[in-house]
């Protein structure tokens, strides 16, 4: 082999290797575009033209592997509430992931009594005891897309709800005796 075949050779090697990156780097941006440039809707479940009540848009991800949640509140051993999540064919995303619907990927939000809490990337949360007053609450945990929609099957969000009962010691330290009069 003479050394101009070699060197051709690795030219164009190394030109391949530097180009082929960028190329396919820059040729979209994970989304599906139309020939005007516009986003076309994700292949993940179809956007239904249901809201959840703060207007976040339905996905469905009906069928064989949809996402399940199910929610366990336990009084925590220092006041509050623990809270964790079962999930079934989910798995939290990253906290950087890209804003679109990945199936079975997202987050989970929860709610006391309708008014969201916090939102979570883990099976496990402590709820403070101030966020649950005196009385009867609804604790909901609702599964996300991480383009914002609510992934859903048969039209119905992805959540589960448990109901708790607080009396008023769950607001207190452990160590706290809770004197009358004070």
């Amino acid at each position: 082999m003479s050394w101009r075949s070699w060197t051709g050779r690795t030219l164009t090697a190394l030109a391949v290797s530097v180009l082929l990156p960028l190329g396919a780097g820059g040729c979209g941006t994970g989304e599906a575009h139309d020939r005007t440039g516009a986003v076309a809707p994700s292949p993940v479940g179809e956007v239904l033209a249901g809201t959840d009540e703060a207007g976040r848009h339905l996905r469905e991800a009906g069928g064989r592997g949809a996402p399940e949640v199910a929610v366990e509140v336990a009084p925590g051993t220092a006041g509050g509430w623990n809270v964790r999540l079962r999930l079934r064919h989910f798995r939290f995303s990253v906290p950087d992931a890209r804003p679109r619907a990945v199936p079975g990927h997202g987050l989970a939000c929860l709610f006391v009594d309708g008014r969201r809490v916090t939102r979570l990337r883990a099976h496990e949360y402590h709820l403070a005891g101030r966020l649950v007053p005196h009385g009867t609450h609804h604790v909901t945990a609702r599964l996300y897309a991480d383009d914002g929609t609510v992934w859903a099957v048969r039209g119905r969000p992805v959540q589960s709800t448990a109901d708790i009962t607080a009396s008023g010691a769950e607001t207190r330290p452990a160590t706290d005796t809770g004197t009358a009069g004070s």
